[in-house]
C-alpha cells in the first residue's frame, strides 16, 4: 500500500456501524471497464488489505455484473469485516413492474441482488433514487420489513432532497420503523451547492451519515479531462455526465488547480480525495478503481494534509 497513513474509520451519523474514511465504489468499473475477474480481485483484497471495509456496489452497475463481480471476490473474505451495499430502483428490464421503489420491485431485487453477490444479507440497501410514482410509506414499509428479515441491517436514500429526508424520518417515527440512516449524495469540489445547502444539513440533523460518490468528478479533477476527451473514457461514453461536469470554466478551473497541489507536492486526484474527507458530515467517500495503481493513488490521499491557508484556495477557486 502506497499510504503511510492507516485507514480511519467513522460512524455512519448516529448509527453504531463504523465504516472506512475511504470505501471502493463498482459503478462504471467492476463488471464494466474491469470485466477481468483477476484483475478485480487484485483491486478488491488490496483494498481490503488497506483497511477498505465499505464495498459500494447497485443493480443497475452494468446490469448486475458489478454485483457478480465483487460478490466472486468479498464472498471469500471475512464477512463479518465487511459493509456492502446495494441499491435499488433503476429499470432492469422492460417489464413495467421490474423498477422504481414499490414493494414488489424492493423485494424481488433484493433477493436477485444478494444471490448476485453471494450473501445472506447486506449491510446496507440504498434507495438509489426518490421514486415519485410510489408512495413513500410504500418505500419506507417494505425497507423496514427487510430490516426485521434480516435481509438488510440498515436502509439508505441516494440522492434524495433534504425535504425528502425529512419526510420520511417524520413518518418512520410516526410508524415505529426503521427509518435511513445514511444519505449517498454526489459531492466534490465542482458539485457542492446542492449537497452543502440542502443535503448535508438536513442528514446532519436528522442524524444520518453521508457516504458521497464521485469525490473526483468523474476523473475531471485529476487533469485526465485537460486538453479534450480520451476516447473510451468515462466522459465519452456518459453523455450525461459529460454535459454535467466538462464545463469549459470547469475545465479551467481544474488547470489552476493543479497549481495547489503542485504547490503541496501532491496530485490533484489525492487534493481532491483529501478536501471531501476532511468536510464536515462525510462518513466514507466512495472512490473507483480500473486498476491496483489507481487504488494506491486513491489511499494515497489519506497523507495529504490541508491547512487553512490551501483550504481558503481550494474554496476560491471552486465557489
Amino acid at each position: 500500500m502506497s499510504s503511510s497513513t492507516s485507514m480511519p474509520y467513522r460512524r455512519l451519523g448516529r448509527a453504531g456501524l463504523k465504516v472506512s474514511a475511504l470505501s471502493l465504489g463498482g459503478w462504471t468499473t467492476f463488471g464494466g471497464s474491469v470485466t477481468d475477474d483477476d484483475v478485480a480481485g487484485g483491486i478488491l483484497r488490496r483494498a481490503f488489505d488497506a483497511g477498505v471495509n465499505f464495498f459500494d456496489i447497485a443493480d443497475i452497475y452494468a446490469k448486475g455484473e458489478a454485483e457478480r463481480c465483487m460478490g466472486a471476490v468479498l464472498r471469500h473474505l471475512p464477512r463479518h469485516e465487511l459493509v456492502i451495499s446495494s441499491k435499488v430502483f433503476w429499470p432492469m428490464s422492460e417489464d413495467v413492474n421490474d423498477r422504481g421503489l414499490s414493494r414488489k420491485h424492493i423485494f424481488e431485487s433484493v433477493e436477485k441482488s444478494l444471490k448476485r453477490v453471494g450473501t445472506d444479507y447486506l449491510d446496507l440497501y440504498f434507495c438509489h433514487r426518490f421514486d415519485d410514482q410510489t408512495p413513500v410509506e410504500e418505500t419506507a414499509r417494505a425497507m423496514d420489513d427487510l430490516v426485521r428479515q434480516g435481509k438488510v441491517l440498515y436502509w439508505g436514500t441516494s440522492e434524495w432532497t433534504g425535504a425528502q429526508l425529512r419526510d420520511v424520518h417524520a413518518l418512520a417515527t410516526r410508524r415505529g420503523w426503521d427509518g435511513p440512516v445514511v444519505e449517498q449524495p454526489q459531492y466534490s469540489l465542482l458539485a457542492r451547492r446542492k449537497f452543502e445547502d440542502d443535503v448535508r444539513p438536513a442528514a446532519v440533523s436528522l442524524g444520518m451519515g453521508l457516504v458521497v460518490w464521485s469525490p473526483l468528478a468523474s476523473g475531471v479533477l485529476t487533469g485526465k479531462y485537460d486538453d479534450g476527451i480520451p476516447a473510451g473514457s468515462r466522459l465519452d461514453r456518459i453523455e450525461w455526465l459529460r454535459e454535467s461536469v466538462l464545463a469549459e470554466e470547469n475545465r479551467e478551473r481544474v488547470r489552476r488547480f493543479a497549481d495547489v497541489a503542485n504547490d503541496l507536492g501532491t496530485s490533484r486526484a489525492r487534493l481532491a480525495l483529501a478536501w471531501a474527507l476532511k468536510q464536515p458530515g462525510v462518513s466514507s467517500v466512495i472512490t473507483g478503481a480500473s486498476t491496483v495503481e489507481q487504488l494506491d493513488e486513491n489511499l494515497a490521499a489519506l497523507d495529504v494534509v490541508i491547512d487553512d491557508a490551501t483550504a481558503a484556495r481550494l474554496l476560491e477557486l471552486f465557489p
